[in-house]
Formats: C-alpha cells, sequence, structure tokens
C-alpha cells in the first residue's frame, strides 16, 4: 500500500478529529413535562412556600420564562400541543375524552429520521400508543404513584415497585446510559407528580407539617360578575374529597387505588402518618369555614410534598447531565402541562385561562447559549417547544404548525415577539367549567364564555392581577376592549378556530 505524504495524512486526520469533536457535539433535547405543578410553588418565581433547589438550578444556570402559557388548560391537550406545535382543534385532541392521532406528524418523527435517538418516558396520557419513539414506556392512564403499572413496546403491561417520580428518573438515566451515543437524542420526561391525589413519597410525608399556609388573599372570592367562576365545582370547601383526596376516611377511587398497591412497608409508611391526622381530625367534629381551612391546609402539606420529589428528580436528572459529560451539548426544559390553583378562588385543578391555570411555569437551561440568570418576559407558549426543536437540529419548520421556534430568542438573534397569546378551553363536563376562548396581551385579557352561557370578561392584569373585577362593558375601557375583540377575532381567524370564529359571528 502507497503511503500518503505527510502533510495529506496530517490533513485527514485533523479533518477526522474535527469531525469526530463535531459529533461529540451534537445537540441533545431533554423535556421534562410534569402534570399539575404550580409556579407558584416553585422558588425561582418567588415562593416562599417550599424550596425547589433542583428547579431553581435551571434558572440560575440557564433562564426562567416569566410569560409561558398553553393553548388550553388540561392534561392530556397539552402534551398533543407539546408535540405537534398545534392548536388543540387542529390536533384532533381537544379534551381528556379523545384519543390522540399518534400516527399525524409530531416533531419526534422529524428528529428521528434526521438521525436523533427518540424516546418518551413516564406519563403519556394521550389514550393511543406513542410513535415516532425508538423508545417509550409509559404508565397506563393517569398512572398510580406506588408500584406504577408501565406499558412496554412489545405491549406488555410491568409493575415497577417503587415510587413513581423516582422510577421514572432511574428510567431516564438508564436510556441515556445505554443510547447509541454516536447520535443525538431527544428525549421527554412525564411525570405523574403532581396530578390529584397528591400522594408523597414516604420519605417526604409531613415534610412541611410544622408550616401553617396563610390562605390566598381571594380564597373567600364571591365570584361577583363572572357567572363561569360561580358555577364551577372546582372548590376545595365542596368539592375536594375527605378520602379520595386528604386521606382521612375511608373512600373509592384514586385514593383507595393508590393505597391498595402499596407493599406492607409503604403501607406501614402511609398509616403511621395518616392514622394520627385521620383521629385528631375526627375528634375535631370541623364544619363551615373552620372545615374549609382545615381542608385546605392538608392539601397543601400534601401537596408539596408531592413536589419535593417532583424537585428532588429534576435536580438529580441534571446531576446525571454534568457527571456524564452531556450537560454542554443538551438542551433541558422543564414545564408543567398547565398552570394550577394552589387556593386561589377557592380552587385547586386548572381548566380557566385565569393566569394560575393559563400561565405554566417554564425554565431551560442551554450552556453557552442562554446565559445563566436568563429572565424571559416575552409571551411564549407550549406551542413553541416543537418548531425549537426542530431548529434547534437544523430541520425546517413545517408550515403547519402554529407555534414559534424560541431558538432565535436563545441565541439573541432578531426575535418578534407575539404581541398577545391565544387560549380555547373546549371540555365541558369535568368540575363543571364552561367551554371559553381569549386573548391574553401583556396587560389585557379578554375572555368569551360559550355553549352554556353566553358571557364575555375583560381584566387589567396591571390593576387587577388576581382577575377579581370584570372591567368588561364598563365605560374607560371600551376602547381597549373594541381592541381585543378586533385582536381575538384575528387570533381566532389566524390559528384557523372555526368553532371560535363562528362564536364570535353572534353579538
Amino acid at each position: 500500500m502507497k503511503q500518503l505524504p505527510g502533510k495529506l495524512l496530517l490533513l485527514l486526520l485533523s479533518l477526522s478529529c474535527f469531525f469526530a469533536k463535531a459529533q461529540n457535539k451534537q445537540l441533545n433535547i431533554l423535556i421534562i413535562i410534569s402534570d399539575d405543578h404550580a409556579y407558584q410553588a416553585i422558588g425561582a418565581y418567588g415562593s416562599r412556600m417550599m424550596p425547589t433547589p433542583g428547579i431553581d438550578r435551571l434558572a440560575k444556570e440557564g433562564a426562567i420564562f416569566k410569560n409561558a402559557f398553553v393553548t388550553n388548560s388540561i392534561c392530556g391537550p397539552s402534551r398533543a400541543c407539546l408535540l405537534t406545535g398545534k392548536y388543540s382543534h387542529v390536533n384532533g385532541f381537544k379534551d381528556n375524552q379523545s384519543t390522540f392521532d399518534a400516527s399525524q406528524d409530531v416533531f419526534v418523527k422529524r428528529l428521528k429520521a434526521a438521525g436523533y435517538q427518540t424516546a418518551w418516558l413516564g406519563k403519556w396520557h394521550l389514550e393511543s400508543k406513542p410513535q415516532g419513539f425508538d423508545y417509550w414506556e409509559i404508565v397506563p392512564g393517569q398512572g398510580h404513584y406506588y408500584n406504577p403499572d408501565f406499558i412496554q413496546m412489545n405491549g406488555d403491561t410491568v409493575l415497577k415497585e417503587g415510587y413513581v417520580t423516582n422510577i421514572i428518573t432511574d428510567m431516564a438515566e438508564k436510556w441515556i446510559t445505554n443510547r447509541d451515543t454516536s447520535k443525538p437524542f431527544c428525549m421527554v420526561v412525564g411525570h405523574k407528580a403532581t396530578h390529584r391525589v397528591w400522594i408523597p413519597d414516604t420519605q417526604d410525608l409531613g415534610r412541611f407539617d410544622n408550616i401553617k399556609y396563610p390562605l390566598p388573599a381571594n380564597f373567600y372570592d364571591n365570584y361577583d360578575g363572572r357567572y363561569a367562576a360561580a358555577h364551577q365545582d372546582m372548590n376545595i370547601a365542596n368539592t375536594m374529597r375527605l378520602g379520595y383526596d386528604l386521606k382521612v376516611l375511608p373512600d373509592t377511587g384514586f385514593g383507595k387505588g393508590n393505597y391498595t398497591r402499596m407493599n406492607a412497608e409503604q403501607r406501614k409508611a402511609f398509616d403511621a402518618y395518616y392514622k394520627p391526622i385521620e383521629k385528631d381530625f375526627l375528634s375535631k367534629h370541623l364544619t363551615g369555614k373552620e372545615l374549609t381551612e382545615w381542608k385546605y391546609q392538608r392539601y397543601i402539606h400534601d401537596y408539596l410534598s408531592t413536589a419535593a420529589s417532583l424537585d428532588r428528580n429534576i435536580g438529580e436528572l441534571l446531576d446525571y447531565l454534568d457527571k456524564n459529560n452531556l450537560a454542554q451539548n443538551t438542551l433541558v426544559i422543564y414545564l408543567s402541562d398547565q398552570g394550577f390553583y394552589l387556593g386561589e378562588h377557592g380552587w385547586f385543578d386548572k381548566r380557566f385561562m385565569y393566569e394560575e391555570s393559563m400561565k405554566t411555569p417554564m425554565l431551560a437551561r442551554f450552556p453557552n447559549v442562554i446565559k445563566p440568570g436568563t429572565v424571559y418576559r416575552d409571551l411564549v407558549m407550549n406551542i413553541d417547544i416543537a418548531p425549537m426543536a426542530l431548529d434547534l437540529a437544523g430541520l425546517s419548520i413545517p408550515k403547519e404548525i402554529q407555534g414559534k421556534s424560541m431558538l432565535p430568542l436563545f441565541k439573541n438573534k432578531e426575535y418578534k415577539t407575539r404581541d398577545a397569546v391565544y387560549y380555547h378551553y373546549y371540555e365541558w363536563g369535568e368540575h363543571s367549567v364552561v367551554p371559553h376562548f381569549g386573548v391574553r396581551t401583556s396587560r389585557y385579557k379578554l375572555i368569551r364564555f360559550y355553549q352554556i352561557t353566553d358571557k364575555w370578561e375583560l381584566y387589567d392584569l396591571s390593576k387587577d392581577p388576581h382577575e377579581m373585577h370584570n372591567v368588561y362593558g364598563e365605560k374607560k375601557y371600551e376602547k381597549e376592549q373594541a381592541k381585543l375583540i378586533t385582536r381575538l377575532n384575528e387570533l381566532a381567524k389566524q390559528y384557523a378556530d372555526v368553532e371560535a370564529a363562528k362564536v364570535l359571528e353572534t353579538p
């Protein structure tokens, strides 16, 4: 074999090293999506309710989004929006009674075709089987907190012993470890926490019991001037159940279902914590406001204790990336599938277009791209993640995608921020929340309720951040109201929301 000239050999070796380094620099995408996690419970958002060092790391080492919103504040549909980059009426999954058409175009299919390894682990909640993933392992439906079942790709269902949040993190780390390291990866980690019925890990039981949490200022909201708010069924006083939610009386449903899955050791810890609480509760014979406020404290203590494991596991996954030299070339983005009420308006749950529900926590870490400690106040949405992932991979963004890539924002390149976000909640039934759609700008929010009632609401968020005073129809706001109605019509047409456009045709 003829020996290559020295300079040519050196050039080839240099090129080989260059491409090897480039291959190692391929950008990975890690999306962590929780369930019903309220931004009000996160330290980086100014909360003093609990420490959240794991999530706060993302804000310190990356960025926090102060104005991140969902298009439809409900579990399954929010995940469908994330996958497709499209509104619920376009991707076909408008409520939790639907089945997601997983054969449609989702961003992970395009990443996979471009050479990415793709995975979804944990809560899926879209009824159909995932498509576009090299690997997936999901809990059936809502899943369980203790000893959960997982549906595997071959169709088998396997019980995994332990606490679901810990199990999902272990699965994620194992998949990253065993992947083909010559390829970049995109993984979605779907956590069950902090979904109802808020059962903490045994190590977190009673973690915050030494704290008596103050009631939100509008806990005893009378819903004056707000028809839909007055007719909901998601209030702590009347809807929250003592057994099902708060574990102090025998009950059926999620509460009992989670309890019967526990092994002897888990049940022993559970009983040792909740039985004294039940005994004390029964001895008090509480009624009226005293009962309601007792329920609030129990709810918040269980919710935050459940969130403690979520935060700890997010921190653990960040540590894993750091220790395995993956942090520098991995975009990590954390969000919840929507916000959640922690007693505001007297509520738990989500669905409404009000801030606590529509606004979701969103934080990102992307070393050498996002400057540590960055605060974004731009209006961003969960439908922006799909185009961002495609943009990051150097792929074209289909014109059908309704979100917009946040990558230019990260890179301090030309980025035209939205002047408004559009929202549409379609489901009627669960918690009796009236279907509605609307527009939110940096200052105002306009909502149109329909089907069950025909009502408008308008809020000046600069003066009324808790959305207590509906100023729709007030003379001092008539000019702004007219502008918002025009903008709402424009957005309904822009996003091809035929149902909303038809409603808007009627005065």
